[in-house]
């Protein structure tokens, strides 16, 4: 069931000679001696696989066997895979060791033409191959062994890497070849160990690929992959450039695992101690190396969650930020809104307070005329008045009714008299809310210069009145010592006014028209007072709200203030803010390092590409061809190969105690790394 590839039948060792050869030696060393062992015994058995291998190819297509018993044939197979497993496993532990053995007795990195090497990929391939099963296609049949080796991506991400760069290989054409460089350089990682441990710890995966009785699927897999954990030790420099993996023929060499020792048997004795103690050493420095990188890792792992609690503070700060900007625009713009409502209203106070006065000046005006017209009238019922006088001096024969002519005359002179007082009164009570509406309008709008010149010129008015209305009480005693006078030439006129009586009949009928004419004059003018009065009182209404407008506006200019507090408080938090922004920053920037130093030490553990000296033949850096004057030297810290002059620096890696050679570029790199981490 095993794919082996021979490429000459007298490759393949018989027993029989192997018995003679071991017959014909005399002196064996002691650590030699299971060596030998197990290479006879997995000889012994790959020979026999050979055989029926051999047999099975020669007899298909020609020959059908009868089958008698299912049961037999199961047995005699289920033995054959177990001899099979048995041989491959032997094979492997072999080649371990004689890997092992000289690697350490080379003491150098191994390169891909090292011939132990070699053997020992082909031999793992061999027991990768044990048991797969043959997936038909559209091409063809496909069995390879780089389909289970794609789980391992999916079950440890660690290995991701590998799969991505055997991947981008151009080279590679086929699936076993992809499987091959996927070994190569999981070995160069030294985790093929544990990549093969997570393969077999899911091994209900693997039934996909495998026979239930393949070597992956039993105890054998878990028993090579302890061995394989010893290859840890090893430091291995494969190149998969320039190299044919896809054409590699997988034939296994038993010359390698037959040689003879020259060397004494205590010189062996104290070989092997010596290889063990090696040995031992190297695997307690594997698991303290391994315990650093596990702690390295956490310390990533902690650095990048606090690192995306600092980006989600970060976030949650600017959200904060912007909200609060957006609220700051707001209030600037109920600020305006307010502004503009209260410029709005002071101006609508204003036209209204003017057309308000101009309303009032009217008024005044009307009541001006009015008065002129009254004293017009006074004027000339006194007229009147005095041509009744010289008529009632010419009527002396009607004396009796010329005195009852004249108290009539007198009643109508103190009524008139008494409309006068009520006049003035009412003058007065003008003035009075005049000067009210004077004192309301110069404090409800002290800013207003043109109400107080207005009133200062209704005072003008108000005085020039006063002193027309002393004017006309000096007439009114003119008139009176007039009338005392017509009095004494009354009696003297008595004679004459018996034949006028008549007449001033007639003429005091015309008096009583225009008496009531007078009364209904006087209702208008009290309905004038009234809407005065009315007037006064929505006055006082306006002056009221533009009291409470005043201060409400006062409360705004508070509310401002308030908000302008808040707006310095929400200032310094932005500050603040920005300032923690900035540590936050800071702490951003040293994690970084941190995590450049960690990833440099994790680069130091794991090791660089060391590059050959057979593969450059120019520097790196100068591009200059490398001669007998200019001569080659490796940078410590990458790995690259450059001359003297661009690789003449020295300093201390965290690989080596002591300064070493590094190139130009690397230490500006480490200095600039240092000066930053010292900040």
């Amino acid at each position: 069931k095993e794919d082996f590839e021979i490429i000459d039948k007298t490759q393949i060792p018989n027993a029989t000679e192997l018995k003679n050869q071991e017959q014909g030696r005399t002196e064996e060393g002691r650590w030699s001696a299971p060596i030998l062992s197990l290479a006879k015994k997995a000889s012994e058995n790959l020979a026999l696989s050979y055989g029926h291998a051999l047999k099975s190819a020669s007899l298909v297509g020609f020959m059908s066997k009868p089958v008698s018993n299912d049961s037999t044939a199961k047995t005699s197979a289920r033995c054959h895979a177990m001899e099979e497993r048995a041989n491959l496993m032997n094979m492997m532990k072999l080649s371990i060791k004689t890997l092992i053995q000289s690697a350490l007795s080379l003491g150098r990195t191994l390169d891909s033409d090292f011939p132990p090497l070699q053997q020992f990929f082909v031999v793992l391939e061999h027991c990768l191959k044990h048991g797969l099963k043959v997936k038909k296609t559209f091409i063809g049949q496909n069995k390879s062994f780089f389909g289970p080796l794609e789980l391992v991506e999916k079950l440890c991400p660690e290995a991701s890497d590998i799969a991505t760069s055997v991947k981008n290989l151009p080279e590679l054409k086929t699936a076993v070849g992809r499987g091959r460089a996927w070994l190569y350089l999981a070995l160069m990682q030294k985790k093929l160990a544990d990549y093969l441990k997570v393969l077999l710890d899911h091994r209900h995966l693997l039934s996909e690929f495998y026979e239930p009785d393949a070597l992956m699927m039993e105890e054998e897999g878990a028993v090579i992959v302890g061995l394989l954990v010893g290859l840890n030790v090893i430091d291995a420099n494969l190149c998969l450039k320039g190299e044919d993996l896809d054409s590699q023929v997988g034939v296994i060499d038993f010359s390698l695992y037959l040689k003879e020792t020259q060397d004494s048997d205590g010189k062996q004795d104290g070989g092997i101690t010596a290889v063990l103690d090696q040995k031992h050493y190297v695997e307690e420095l594997n698991r303290h190396l391994s315990c650093t990188v596990a702690d390295l890792q956490n310390k990533i792992d902690c650095l990048e969650k606090t690192n995306s609690k600092l980006q989600e503070e970060l976030a949650a700060a600017t959200d904060r930020i912007g909200s609060l900007q957006e609220e700051q625009q707001q209030l600037k713009q109920q600020n305006e809104l307010i502004r503009e409502r209260s410029e709005k209203s002071v101006e609508v106070t204003k036209e209204d307070t003017k057309v308000e006065l101009d309303t009032y000046k009217q008024s005044r005006q009307g009541l001006d005329e009015m008065y002129s017209d009254v004293w017009k009238q006074l004027k000339e019922e006194k007229k009147i008045r005095l041509e009744l006088e010289k008529e009632l001096e010419l009527q002396i024969g009607m004396k009796t009714e010329m005195e009852i002519a004249m108290k009539l005359l007198e009643k109508d002179t103190h009524e008139k008299q008494d409309t006068l007082v009520a006049l003035r009164q009412q003058l007065e009570e003008v003035k009075a809310i005049n000067l009210q509406m004077f004192h309301k309008s110069q404090n409800a709008e002290c800013s207003l210069q043109q109400k107080t010149e207005a009133i200062s010129s209704f005072e003008g008015k108000t005085n020039e009145m006063m002193s027309s209305m002393k004017q006309m009480e000096e007439r009114l005693q003119h008139a009176e010592k007039a009338r005392q006078a017509a009095e004494e030439r009354c009696n003297k006129m008595k004679q004459e006014l018996a034949g006028r009586l008549d007449s001033c009949r007639q003429q005091m009928s015309q008096l009583d028209s225009k008496c009531s004419t007078l009364e209904k004059e006087l209702k208008s003018e009290k309905e004038q007072r009234q809407t005065l009065q009315r007037e006064l009182h929505q006055e006082k209404d306006a002056t009221t709200l533009l009291k409470t407008e005043l201060q409400q506006m006062e409360g705004l200019k508070k509310e401002l203030r308030k908000l302008q507090d808040e707006k310095q408080q929400l200032e310094k938090v932005c500050e603040e803010q920005e300032q923690a922004l900035q540590e936050m920053g800071l702490h951003l920037s040293q994690s970084k390092l941190k995590m450049e130093d960690i990833k440099e030490v994790n680069k130091a553990l794991k090791g660089h590409t060391w590059l050959k000296d057979d593969e450059a033949t120019h520097c790196k850096q100068c591009d200059k061809e490398f001669s007998i004057s200019r001569r080659k030297h490796h940078c410590r810290n990458c790995g690259d190969i450059f001359c003297n002059a661009c690789s003449s620096n020295e300093l201390a890696l965290p690989s080596y105690p002591k300064p070493v050679r590094v190139c130009d570029s690397c230490h500006t790199l480490l200095l600039q790394r240092c000066s930053s981490n010292s900040t």
